[in-house]
């Protein structure tokens, strides 16, 4: 499952794209969105100033 992006908090710095190993992440109207292909590695979620992603 993939993680979860919480579009409030989300300010689209993309600290989380540079990051995903997996190149998971995109920005999508200034907010970051997390495809299937996510592995759930936490990476993106220790990057994130805002707190905006986490696992569900």
């Amino acid at each position: 499952m993939a993680a979860v992006v919480d579009k409030e908090k989300c300010t689209g710095c993309e600290a989380c794209v540079s990051v995903c190993p997996v190149e998971a992440i995109t920005i999508v109207d200034g907010k970051a969105v997390i495809s299937d292909a996510c592995v759930d590695c936490g990476v993106c979620i220790e990057q994130c100033l805002v707190k905006a992603i986490s696992l569900p």
